[in-house]
């Protein structure tokens, strides 16, 4: 396939959210007359995915995750 070609597809293929296999996969499909195959519901998302009335806000400082640390590390290391 010449230069030129492979990256006006590529291209192609990122507009549309896909990849290059998927987007001569179709390409083919259509010139041979046969259906393709139904396109995938994935794509981008826009973050957050969370809005930020959807949880409470979690209040942690580095003193509780060390505590929680040395609490872990007093029970793993402690002999029964």
């Amino acid at each position: 396939m010449p230069d030129a070609l492979m990256r006006a597809a590529k291209a192609r293929a990122a507009e549309r959210g896909e990849n290059l296999k998927e987007l001569v996969t179709r390409a083919v499909a259509h010139e041979l007359g046969l259906p393709s195959a139904p396109k995938r519901k994935a794509g981008r998302v826009t973050l957050p995915l969370i809005g930020r009335d959807a949880a409470a806000t979690v209040l942690i400082t580095n003193d509780d995750i060390a505590a929680a640390f040395d609490a872990e590390d007093i029970e793993r290391y402690t002999a029964p």
